[in-house]
């Protein structure tokens, strides 16, 4: 037998090798509104609200106005139609229902909204040393030294005594002010410091923010600081000490999504974990115009990063409720049939994975790592420690969302969370699969994942929105 023998191996290859010059004015269109979006939605609530404005600019309507039009006309054609529903302003869903009905199951991008960062304590402003400081409590898996030493932006909402809600953002614009917390100079940290183990390097209890200076003019009271800063909190915005304890106040990096590298290939910006799986979500949804058989639903959860706890977390009853009503719409609902709408659903849980990182190759397993640029990954399971916290898609999806993404020409990469007992970590996919939903993790890779300052690959980005779009525009008959 002569000639050149057929290449049976897995390809794998940069998506900027293959992209056409049309690729590239697309790539540069969708960044400019990702990094709007994150510059926009740094915590879960401006999240929503960012998601929000979107979805009405794009024809989708609140469910309760389908609801009540339904009510009124219950032969109203329900195909096409595009609807959303809110949560406690930290969860949003938004569906465009399909021609068939719901409990034969529906597509599902499901990605989660909130970010490690520093959450203000209830009581949190005190004097030490002549300076007012914030006491904080870290949300999520942290590297503590990170927020120490860098610009920081307080976000969030304070209700006062008399019930009024204030919506705080301060230290994003260039004339707001920025606050920081404070590590020790080299001069003096030998015996304070260098014996720490990493962890440690800072402490939990040592990430105070540096807030104010100014004491009050002279006198006999003590923490004059502390009665000068709220002052000025009370001239700013009428609240008190006592309206701290009834708000919920995050500090995370200040500052804009930037372009990383000299070839501009990248995206550097805190909060990409996981609003970059959020934002092409959205993007893929958009995207489609005509009404499919199946409905479209794209859903983003609070609460992923502590383990999905709470009533705005995935394992909350919102998108039970919210896929409920969806069926209330189209028929008489009961327990029965929303449980075989999960059963016979498919899912991508939306989030990120963890790009091979040059500085530390030694923790990946290079022939199951994903690399920046090479294309959405494919991640089986995630967990540690034998897969346990996970969920371990089965064969049968994975096959259908590879045919899927080979089949509309995306680029993927099969992905897995470092070398086994190297380390680990989860996501929300185990809570919907207890549902009966088959469902697989699928996002781009990063890098310095969990950092105040995340690095991913614009043409992952495009490969990501594409490949969402491919997983809710195929149709069940081709199963």
């Amino acid at each position: 037998m002569t000639g050149q023998k057929n290449d049976f191996t897995l390809p794998r290859m940069s998506v900027w090798n293959k992209l056409e010059e049309n690729d590239l004015q697309d790539i540069e269109m969708l960044v400019k509104s990702y990094k709007e979006y994150l510059n926009n939605a740094k915590t879960e609530r401006e999240a929503v609200s960012v998601t929000e404005a979107m979805a009405l600019m794009n024809g989708f309507v609140p469910i309760e106005e389908i609801e009540r039009e339904h009510k009124k006309n219950p032969s109203t054609p329900l195909a096409g139609k595009k609807i959303y529903v809110t949560n406690k302003n930290k969860n949003i869903l938004l569906a465009i229902i399909g021609s068939t009905p719901i409990t034969e199951g529906f597509s599902l991008i499901a990605s989660h909204i909130d970010s490690p960062r520093l959450d203000l304590k209830p009581n949190p402003l005190i004097e030490k040393e002549k300076l007012a400081l914030l006491k904080t409590h870290y949300y999520g898996g942290i590297k503590k030294y990170h927020f120490a030493n860098i610009p920081l932006a307080l976000h969030g909402v304070i209700f006062t005594k008399d019930g009024r809600k204030i919506n705080l953002s301060l230290g994003e614009k260039e004339d707001d002010p920025v606050f920081t917390v404070n590590d020790i100079l080299i001069h003096l940290s030998k015996k304070v410091q260098y014996e720490r183990k990493t962890p440690d390097v800072i402490k939990g209890e040592e990430l105070n923010i540096l807030f104010s200076s100014i004491p009050l003019p002279e006198g006999d009271k003590k923490k004059r600081v502390k009665l000068m800063v709220l002052d000025i909190l009370n001239a700013a915005y009428g609240i008190t000490e006592e309206d701290l304890v009834s708000a919920e106040i995050e500090a995370v990096p200040a500052g804009k999504a930037r372009d990383v590298g000299m070839d501009r290939s990248m995206v550097g910006a805190y909060g990409q974990d996981d609003k970059i799986c959020a934002f092409c979500s959205l993007a893929a949804l958009f995207d489609i115009n005509t009404p499919l058989a199946e409905t479209s639903v794209v859903l983003m959860a609070d609460k992923e990063e502590i383990g999905s706890e709470g009533n705005t977390s995935m394992q909350s009853n919102f998108f039970k409720l919210s896929i409920a009503r969806l069926i209330a719409l189209q028929e008489e609902y009961n327990s029965l049939k929303l449980m075989k709408s999960f059963m016979g659903s498919r899912a991508i849980s939306a989030d990120v994975s963890a790009a091979i990182n040059p500085n530390f190759p030694e923790v990946h397993d290079h022939n199951n790592a994903p690399r920046l640029g090479y294309g959405i990954a494919i991640t089986k399971y995630t967990g540690k420690n034998g897969k346990y916290n996970t969920n371990d898609a089965n064969a049968e999806h994975l096959y259908s969302v590879r045919n899927i993404y080979n089949e509309a020409g995306i680029i993927w990469q099969s992905a897995e969370l470092g070398k086994v007992d190297e380390g680990g970590g989860g996501t929300f996919a185990k809570f919907l699969a207890k549902l009966g939903i088959d469902i697989i993790d699928s996002g781009p890779a990063l890098l310095s994942t969990h950092s105040t300052f995340e690095v991913s690959s614009k043409a992952d980005i495009l490969m990501t929105k594409k490949a969402y779009k491919a997983f809710m525009l195929f149709e069940k008959t081709k199963k």
